[in-house]
């Protein structure tokens, strides 16, 4: 398996495990709501991989990599919190994972444990397989939050969708700072703007492309406050854009999704970033192609089991 990326694509080769007889985890903790074993199944079975998928809810990292070493693991998700820990644990990384510091799949490549990030995949096929490229091209995009998750985001938009203005737009101006220099280090932060006051967003240009990376929570400090009226002011400027809420637990429709959608913006729900993350993530343990993958059997099964979690 290579780890070099082409047009955003990581090129992958079938690990050699047993097709019969196969093994992956989720390690993080805690993970009992995730819905990544259902996904990976539903796409296993119609490949005829008779692959098990186990969630690993744990913080013993040794214990991870004892079982992934194992002759049937074909592969592994990581999420928090081992998105950065796991790193100095791992034989490479590939050129993704390292701009954004962190890993959440890891693959067999020449019998090395190799690290990648599958979330700039879901933020990135999110807009291409969802909406128009005329929302995005050629205009500045908007992260709200601040993080692994808004680092991922940033290099999705910045790379891949032709923002090469970033406004990023936080409670917690340390962590807007924080991601600021990372990405300016990995060489994709020149264009980001941090907006500070509502003041600053109304002087600046509408995006066209925006990532909220903020659990479902109503503002409740002042700082929480103004973050969600910088927002708003972006959101009700003249050109409409898209928009991705990553977040979709315990609600799939939220509050900034219902802001989003008055202010006339489309709404791409986080369940989209997860399953198009989900697919890289098969890509690089059975070296299939999205092409060749079950699209929409997937998103229909997590369309499902979403239903009947409101129920």
């Amino acid at each position: 398996m290579a780890t070099e990326a082409t047009n955003g694509i990581i090129t992958c080769q079938p690990p050699k495990i047993d097709h019969l007889d196969g093994q992956g985890y989720l390690f993080g903790y805690p993970i009992a709501h995730s819905l990544s074993p259902l996904l990976h199944q539903t796409i296993f079975e119609p490949l005829g991989l008779n692959w098990d998928y186990f969630l690993l809810s744990s913080t013993d990292i040794k214990q991870f990599l004892r079982l992934i070493r194992g002759s049937k693991c074909y592969g592994s998700g990581v999420t928090m919190p081992h998105k950065i820990a796991i790193l100095p644990h791992l034989d490479d990384l590939t050129p993704e994972c390292r701009a954004v510091g962190a890993c959440n799949t890891v693959f067999w490549r020449d019998d090395k444990l190799v690290g990648t990030n599958t979330d700039i995949a879901g933020v990135r096929e999110s807009f291409l397989q969802n909406v128009p490229a005329s929302k995005f091209r050629n205009r500045p995009g908007l992260v709200v939050g601040g993080g692994g998750a808004a680092r991922s985001a940033v290099y999705a938009l910045v790379e891949y969708l032709g923002c090469k203005t970033v406004y990023l737009v936080n409670r917690d101006p340390s962590e807007v700072e924080a991601v600021v220099a990372w990405c300016t280090a990995q060489g994709y932060g020149d264009g980001l703007v941090h907006v500070s006051t509502v003041a600053q967003a109304e002087a600046l240009e509408g995006p066209g492309a925006a990532v909220a990376c903020v659990p479902n929570f109503p503002p409740v400090t002042e700082a929480e406050w103004e973050a969600r009226r910088i927002m708003e002011c972006f959101l009700s400027k003249p050109h409409t854009g898209a928009i991705l809420e990553m977040c979709y637990h315990p609600v799939v429709w939220t509050e900034i999704a219902e802001i989003s959608k008055q202010a006339g913006w489309e709404v791409i729900l986080g369940t989209e970033a997860m399953i198009y993350q989900g697919f890289e993530q098969a890509r690089c343990w059975t070296g299939k192609s999205i092409a060749e993958l079950p699209v929409k059997r997937v998103k229909n099964t997590i369309a499902q089991e979403l239903s009947k979690a409101r129920l």
